[in-house]
């Protein structure tokens, strides 16, 4: 037991730095993702000139009728034959980014086609254009409705990062697979690394329930 514990403190430093480089792209990658989710959700609901609603649509069914690690693939290994070359920590952070943001812009419209339609009249009533009301009066309120969701996203996220190390991006992932090659030790590193995913996702997501059921008390109230 004691030598067990000696060779997981040996392999911790190389741990921790891919852990923190999984943090790091799973908190830039949604960051980015709420963004392209929000564009796509008013795209599909407020698309003033049709090609924009088309196109959003379209956009979305592309990407969530593809797998995550092929859209991966294809940024990091067949954008280069266009003339697109990417680090693989800037692909990794592209590939997430669009995935979730088409996930996500689902749930964001569902969100906004939530709040009353009698605030979208009154805003509009009061004389206030969409490119001011959208932001101040709709979006806050969907924000509500769409948090417990967006919450699962991102913890969801985390977990998808191990897909990167496909790409040779050093996450937490990749260095565990490095570790086992070297020590041969696979049940012993990627129990390890079995055990640090679950310590930050499971107190996470009982954090998002936690959210859900204040928000809901919220809305009852």
């Amino acid at each position: 037991m004691t030598n067990l514990i000696d060779q997981y403190l040996i392999w911790w430093p190389q741990l921790w730095a891919g852990l923190q480089l999984t943090v790091g792209l799973t908190f830039a990658s949604m960051a980015v993702a709420l963004v392209i989710a929000i564009i796509l959700a008013l795209g599909q609901i407020h698309g003033a000139p049709s090609w924009a609603r088309i196109g959003s649509v379209i956009f979305v069914e592309l990407i969530r009728g593809t797998p995550l690690l092929l859209q991966l693939f294809y940024i990091f290994y067949v954008f280069p034959y266009f003339g697109i070359r990417l680090s693989p920590i800037v692909a990794g952070i592209v590939g997430l980014s669009i995935n979730y943001g088409a996930y996500l812009s689902e749930v964001f419209r569902a969100g906004i086609e939530a709040v009353d339609r009698g605030q979208w009249e009154s805003s509009r009533a009061l004389g206030m254009r969409s490119l001011h009301f959208v932001p101040l009066v709709i979006l806050p309120q969907a924000a509500r409705i769409v948090l417990p969701p967006t919450g699962n996203y991102f913890i969801s996220m985390f977990k998808d990062t191990a897909l990167v190390s496909t790409i040779s991006l050093g996450d937490l992932m990749f260095r565990g697979q490095l570790l086992a090659s070297e020590s041969f030790k696979y049940i012993q590193i990627y129990s390890f690394i079995f055990l640090i995913y679950l310590a930050i996702s499971y107190p996470a997501s009982r954090a998002v329930v936690t959210l859900e059921r204040y928000l809901r008390k919220g809305r009852r109230v």
